[in-house]
């Protein structure tokens, strides 16, 4: 069997960050750099904050995480040049924070996605908008539960939020997520996680 030295080890986890930076710009830069031009006839973008509470609770003794949180809210047709809902938005985001594991330990956590976001106008009064949303994305966890493979994988999420309406469109909001942590099969060691995000923010 072979032995992995520290320095392997230490080469290969920053060709991991790296990975996840460079998908982190791709999934950022490519709407915008793919697609910028006048935004006539479009719902003006908007941006926000938020802050995230989670807790992995498949394995039962995963890691309780907070992080904050930074997106850009989009006309899905902005982006993707095809006839969506009027409801339909577009959304990337990127979030860093840190995770205490249940031995004390304490780690980074970061990712990055795009979500679509679908307000349900049937339910909206002239204090609230709920919505859903669902997406795809990257994540790199400074750990591994036991039979994980990868310290960076992929991270599908969906989830539903309400938007309180405020002043010039700076609408507060509280959101729930259930998101996935795996390799989706790349790697022979894929053990998932399971986690509830629950996040409050704001537009500005």
């Amino acid at each position: 069997m072979a032995v992995v030295s520290d320095r392997q080890k230490w080469i290969f986890q920053k060709k991991e960050m790296l990975c996840l930076l460079i998908s982190a710009l791709v999934i950022f830069c490519y709407p915008i750099l793919l697609f910028a031009q006048s935004d006539e006839g479009y719902i003006p973008a908007r941006s926000g904050i938020s802050l995230n509470a989670g807790y992995t609770y498949d394995p039962s003794d995963g890691a309780f995480f907070s992080q904050i949180s930074l997106f850009r809210l989009y006309d899905y047709e902005e982006i993707w040049k095809h006839k969506a809902p009027d409801n339909l938005r577009f959304k990337v985001e990127g979030s860093v924070g840190s995770a205490l594991l249940d031995d004390g330990d304490v780690k980074v956590i970061a990712n990055t996605g795009m979500l679509a976001l679908i307000y349900l106008d049937r339910f909206e009064t002239n204090r609230i908008k709920p919505y859903l949303e669902a997406g795809i994305g990257v994540i790199y966890t400074d750990y591994r539960v036991k039979g994980q493979g990868y310290r960076i994988n992929f991270n599908p999420q969906a989830g539903i939020g309400i938007e309180f309406k405020g002043e010039k469109n700076q609408n507060r909001f509280i959101s729930f997520r259930m998101h996935h942590i795996s390799n989706a099969g790349i790697g022979s060691s894929n053990r998932g996680q399971n986690t509830i995000v629950f996040a409050i923010g704001q537009y500005f």
